[in-house]
């Protein structure tokens, strides 16, 4: 009795060593591979995440601009209204 009852411990250890080592085997070249196609593929989404944001940017610089301009217009407009004001306008 004592026989069988050593016997069947032996017995997962055993096959879970060769369980360890044939997978460790096949399990260095698979991760990678995987960290390769995983690296490659989070560069494509920084890449394209860096576009999106340089996108923004240059759209917010163009409106930045747009409105400078209008602001340097309206400035220049009011300046020469001022100007004609004060041609007619008595000096007190």
């Amino acid at each position: 009795m004592l026989a069988r009852l050593t016997a069947a411990r032996r017995l997962p250890r055993v096959l879970g060593v060769r369980f360890a080592n044939t997978r460790a085997e096949g399990s260095v070249a698979q991760s990678r591979e995987f960290s390769k196609k995983e690296k490659a593929h989070e560069d494509q989404f920084i890449r394209e995440h860096e576009r999106q944001q340089i996108k923004k940017l240059r759209e917010r610089s163009m409106l930045r601009k747009l409105k400078w301009m209008l602001l340097r217009r309206n400035t220049r407009n009011w300046q020469k209204r001022q100007k004609r004001r004060e041609k007619w306008l008595p000096h007190w």
